[in-house]
């Protein structure tokens, strides 16, 4: 990256309110508090926080299949608990974001602003009741499942698997999504197959996420969206976050690396075909996780950039594609931010 280039990204850097829609924050500081260590974040990820410029991190609450149904719940809150220990361990550094304000307030006091949302509803089971509990406890967005299922819905398979007949939401899941509209939360429809994603148009009324997921259209995989479904999420004011997942940014069946131009072609598509303000970054980063994370089924896959802090690559990428300086704004985080701001207020 010449100078010229570089002064534009720390320029555009600067300017911004910067956003990763989707980081399993929480899940790799309970593994490592579980261990014994103290000030995770701090010691592992501050740095590459504000190396890439990075002023809000959507911290999702992730629970392993080995922990479900029984331990959900304790899992979820020890998460809630383990950030709060954080901040504590590290005065100064980090906040807790409830509203926009907290968010706006977290930048301008040169702290990491830190959202929560589920990834997967699992830790409620099927007690309605709970999603009050964990609103008030900072949870302000839904990921209505993950990768398989749960009381809510179906989540979507990562390949083709042997499986009985797919459904949408459940009445639990409808009473979750209304009720999480109620309190200001909003709804994450990454993970959810196809059917219960169209459940989610006709129930919401405010708009709705897909914190990480990409395009069908350029990577086949149940995870990332279609056309169709990223039209119509764009219609009601939603964003898409890319992923900088390989197995979802591009083909690894022929050997050849995934890199960050392949994600950027996502982000080319969902800008064609339903416009550049309904896209954001949700980079969903898992290498740093490869000592704790457990999948029944692993998949092999890897992150196209080394983490957070080379969100210069990305910005970089988008000025060479022609993005105008206000477009990356959007795009880097001014997009979701228009979807906090009608949701969680």
């Amino acid at each position: 990256m010449d100078n010229a280039l570089k002064e534009h990204v720390d320029a555009l850097h600067r300017k911004a309110l910067t956003v990763d829609a989707h980081f399993d924050l929480t899940y790799d500081v309970a593994s490592h508090r579980d261990r014994g260590h103290r000030k995770v974040i701090e010691t592992d990820y501050l740095e590459g926080f504000r190396t890439g410029g990075f002023d809000l991190i959507v911290s999702s609450l992730f629970i392993n299949d080995s922990f479900l149904p029984e331990m959900g719940l304790r899992k979820a809150l020890d998460q809630i608990s383990y950030l709060f220990q954080e901040m504590d361990e590290s005065p100064g550094t980090l906040r807790l974001c409830k509203t926009v304000h907290d968010i706006a307030a977290a930048r301008e006091a040169g702290q990491i602003g830190i959202l929560l949302s589920f990834e997967g509803a699992d830790p409620l089971v099927n007690d309605i009741n709970l999603l009050r509990v964990f609103h008030e406890l900072g949870v302000r967005g839904v990921g209505l499942v993950w990768s398989r299922r749960n009381y809510v819905a179906d989540g979507c398979a990562f390949d083709t698997v042997r499986a009985g007949r797919k459904g949408g939401l459940t009445a639990f899941g409808v009473a979750v999504v209304e009720q999480a509209e109620k309190l200001g939360m909003f709804i994450d429809v990454s993970h959810l197959n196809d059917e219960g994603f169209y459940d989610v148009m006709e129930i919401t009324r405010k708009p709705v996420i897909a914190s990480h997921s990409n395009c069908r259209a350029l990577t086949e995989t149940m995870r990332n969206l279609t056309d169709e479904q990223i039209r119509t999420l764009a219609r009601r004011g939603g964003v898409v976050g890319v992923s900088a997942i390989s197995r979802f940014a591009g083909d690894t069946s022929d050997g050849q690396r995934v890199t960050v131009e392949n994600m950027l072609d996502h982000v080319d598509h969902i800008a064609e075909i339903a416009g550049v303000e309904h896209v954001g970054l949700g980079f969903d980063f898992c290498d740093s996780f490869r000592n704790f994370l457990t999948l029944e089924s692993p998949l092999e896959t890897y992150d196209v950039i080394g983490g957070h802090r080379e969100l210069a690559v990305v910005t970089a990428g988008l000025i060479r594609r022609g993005y105008s300086d206000s477009d990356i704004g959007l795009i880097l985080g001014g997009n979701f931010m228009r979807v906090y701001a009608a949701t969680i207020g």
